[in-house]
């Protein structure tokens, strides 16, 4: 099985001209099993109203999917200009942003939560020419969603997430998240961009570390921060891969899990 991670920081082309076709193809190029995404659009005048959830679920052939907003409303710019979701009731119509998590694979149980943000404004290090800059950004809700999936070894647990920038605060959402993640079944897997670099992640979560790869910035990675951790899983079973694509500023990472037993 496939399991894979893509932030589509909301469908840009970063490599190569612009095409209409460009993240229809970069996600289907990934052939994965089960698939993450962060920085999704749904209904964003920004990236043309598209369903960006449904146009990489069918992309990838996907047989159950979901999309979990953070925030209503457009991210980004220095006035807000969105309202962060809470609680059960989610927006179903009109400009949203978060996660997705899409399953060649029949799913047995959804769930989802929302992490809140953090309470400042960070400078943070913009790519940009002629030299990347410093931009004040105020931090986002963060959304998480989770599928238990029927793979081909049997039950899995897989859920996808994209934590702060702000430091320290992205390892408390970290554990947080791990608590919520506690009661579902093992093997459990963790994909997304957890904003924490190389091994750190992994240590906090107390999980084993699928894929050691730089995955950010795509154009020359230097830098981990897109990941696949693993709770369950003989790390020995897993190989990993490095996707960089025409869209996006990260990389996306796959890894094959060769009939992966519990350990």
């Amino acid at each position: 099985m496939r399991v894979g991670t893509y932030n589509l920081l909301h469908g840009v082309t970063v490599l190569g001209p612009p095409r209409p076709d460009a993240l229809h193809a970069a996600v289907a190029s990934l052939a994965a099993d089960v698939l993450g995404l962060q920085e999704v659009d749904v209904e964003q005048p920004r990236s043309g109203g598209v369903d960006q959830a449904a146009v990489a679920a069918r992309a990838l052939g996907a047989l159950d999917w979901r999309f979990a907003p953070s925030l209503a409303g457009t991210p980004g710019g220095r006035t807000r200009s969105w309202s962060p979701v809470t609680g059960r009731a989610q927006p179903r119509s009109g400009p949203r942003y978060g996660v997705a998590l899409l399953s060649r694979h029949p799913v047995r149980h959804w769930r989802s939560t929302v992490l809140p943000a953090a309470p400042l404004w960070l400078p943070l290090l913009v790519p940009g020419e002629p030299r990347p800059r410093l931009v004040p950004v105020r931090d986002e809700p963060r959304a998480a969603l989770a599928a238990v999936v029927d793979g081909p070894a049997g039950p899995a647990s897989i859920a996808t997430t994209h934590l702060s920038f702000v430091p320290g605060w992205n390892l408390w959402q970290l554990r947080r998240l791990t608590r919520w993640l506690a009661d579902l079944p093992r093997p459990l897997l963790l994909v997304g961009d957890l904003n924490l670099p190389g091994r750190l992640p992994a240590r906090a979560a107390g999980m084993a570390q699928l894929a050691t790869e730089a995955t950010y910035p795509v154009w020359r990675p230097r830098v981990q921060l897109d990941h696949v951790l693993a709770d369950g899983l003989d790390p020995g079973t897993a190989w990993s891969q490095v996707h960089r694509l025409p869209v996006s500023d990260h990389a996306a990472l796959t890894v094959d899990l060769l009939d992966a037993p519990l350990r």
